[in-house]
């Protein structure tokens, strides 16, 4: 201002606020951004990046094992905006048959959810860069702690900060990281619509990142040590992990991750009833959706997060009634594994 210029930050609430800002600064340095945009919820993140890059009559491509509500915006919303989407199963082979001449994005997860699938993420960034498409990853799951994405050529990455980073249960907020540059069109987008978060919210968050990694380490170890022990237990029919030699993307997850998290997706022998008695049966886990936080949590997937979909569009994308994730909270971890046993044997 001394030497004539205007410096005009946070002179309007929607446009931010200090505490949002040394927030932001905090995220990038973990994740290893230039700059990071903090949004309201992870969410408003996921859509708010979207449109900022986003052109008519464009094409993006998503990966269908992705959160609920991404895939129904990519489906049910950005047609209404001409704007074509294909949902490909999360390989670079699947994603590269996709790309057509109108490709602008691709946008996938790290790990997905709930299946926890792993993408062999530089064999994307190649793909896309000979392409000039922008790659947009949304790793919540993974964590910084966990992937660093920009360190593997992603352009964008994108966190539901109310999760792992938050890591109390007590936020709603979302973060969207890369070069200075780039995320101007983010920014500006965001100005314009809001999903700001509240100075409170800033708050919470960066006390959450104080111990983001001890944290971490727990839901590592956590993770592991309970779905070795589900895949063993006579009544689990099948277990999702990153960790285990028996998921699908084992190799490319020992290769990319430094640990697998705390969310564990499994299949509990029999239907409907047996999983609900199983779920009703523990002590330590609380019914509901979310993770990334202090306690431990459990989710019927068929009619918890996918209850208004048709049956049979259900049964089509793989959220049977017997599908159950959870997601560990910082409880001891053999305590967790004894509510975990007794609630089976109820079956």
């Amino acid at each position: 201002k001394s030497k004539g210029r205007v410096v005009r930050e946070h002179e309007y609430g929607r446009y931010g606020n200090p505490t949002q800002q040394e927030c932001e600064r905090k995220l990038a340095a973990i994740e290893g951004a230039e700059r990071a945009v903090l949004f309201s919820t992870g969410m408003s993140a996921v859509i708010l990046t979207l449109m900022a890059y986003m052109r008519k009559n464009c094409h993006i491509i998503f990966t269908n094992d992705c959160y609920r509500q991404t895939r129904d915006f990519a489906t049910n919303i950005l047609s209404e905006f001409g704007i074509e989407v294909s949902l490909v199963n999360p390989t670079a082979k699947d994603i590269e048959a996709a790309i057509k001449p109108n490709t602008t994005i691709i946008f996938t997860e790290a790990p997905t959810n709930p299946y926890l699938r792993i993408l062999d993420i530089p064999a994307v960034v190649e793909i896309a860069k000979k392409r000039k498409i922008l790659t947009i990853i949304d790793a919540t799951l993974a964590t910084p702690y966990n992937i660093k994405p920009l360190e593997m050529g992603v352009d964008i990455v994108i966190h539901s900060a109310t999760k792992y980073l938050g890591g109390h249960n007590d936020l709603l907020a979302g973060v969207t990281l890369g070069n200075h540059k780039l995320l101007n069109d983010v920014y500006r987008m965001q100005r314009m619509i809001g999903a700001t978060p509240g100075p409170f919210t800033c708050f919470l968050l960066e006390r959450g990142l104080k111990t983001f990694s001890l944290r971490m380490e727990h839901h590592n170890k956590a993770g592991l040590a309970i779905a070795q022990m589900l895949e063993s237990h006579p009544r689990i029919e099948k277990v999702w992990y990153p960790g285990l030699k028996s998921h699908p993307d084992y190799k490319i997850a020992k290769k990319l991750l430094k640990g697998f998290g705390s969310v564990v997706t499994f299949l509990v022998k029999g239907g409907n009833k047996e999983t609900c008695k199983f779920i009703d049966s523990l002590k330590l886990f609380l019914i509901t959706p979310s993770l990334g936080g202090s306690e431990s949590l459990v989710t019927q997937m068929a009619t918890m997060s996918f209850f208004d979909y048709p049956e049979e569009y259900r049964q089509a994308i793989g959220m049977v009634d017997n599908l159950v994730r959870i997601a560990l909270g910082l409880e001891d971890i053999e305590d967790l594994i004894e509510d975990l046993k007794q609630a089976l044997d109820k079956i």
